[in-house]
């Protein structure tokens, strides 16, 4: 079976809430192996305020989750029973499985909110030395700290001026060594 992605219907203001319930519901119902990827879509928009520009997030879709599931009946019984899910868009009736969403559909969404569709997969760990293959910190070494796969970026400490500093980079801008 592969894993496609779902659109959720949820109240509308609560999917970070039900984000939050179904990770942990994955997680203290070991459905790891079936429900991968939680989404709330959401885009930077600039806000100007009392003359004070900041940057917000303002959700996509409001109301919507996606959800990247190998669909099982375990792994719908989960998520349709999730605390604040209201349903799956696009199934016919209560006890009907719901249609995924087309690969072009979510690659326009990821894109959108600044993540790619392909998750690559990564063979670099925690604690692992590399070397920055480009950008301003090209050639430097230094050691991984952080990975996070969402936004395929990792943060590497590289010593500068004697000092270790965090530099924030993408998985194509380093090597192993």
């Amino acid at each position: 079976m592969e894993k496609n992605w779902y659109v959720v219907h949820t109240y509308s203001g609560y999917e970070n809430k039900v984000k939050a319930n179904l990770e942990k519901r994955v997680e203290s119902m070991a459905m790891q192996d079936k429900i991968f990827r939680i989404v709330v879509p959401e885009e930077e928009e600039n806000e100007i305020k009392n003359g004070k520009k900041k940057i917000v997030k303002k959700k996509v879709f409001p109301g919507y989750v996606l959800v990247e599931i190998i669909m099982t009946d375990d792994s719908w019984y989960v998520v349709r029973n999730t605390p604040g899910v209201t349903g799956f868009v696009g199934s016919t009736g209560s006890g009907s499985k719901p249609i995924p969403l087309q690969p072009e559909e979510v690659e326009v969404i990821l894109k959108r909110m600044g993540m790619d569709k392909i998750q690559t997969d990564i063979d670099f760990e925690l604690k692992e030395n590399v070397r920055v293959t480009e950008g301003p910190f090209n050639n430097f070494t230094g050691t991984i700290e952080e990975i996070d796969l969402d936004k395929q970026k990792v943060k590497v400490h590289v010593n500068m001026f004697g000092r270790e500093t965090p530099v924030e980079l993408e998985f194509t801008q380093i090597e192993r060594i």
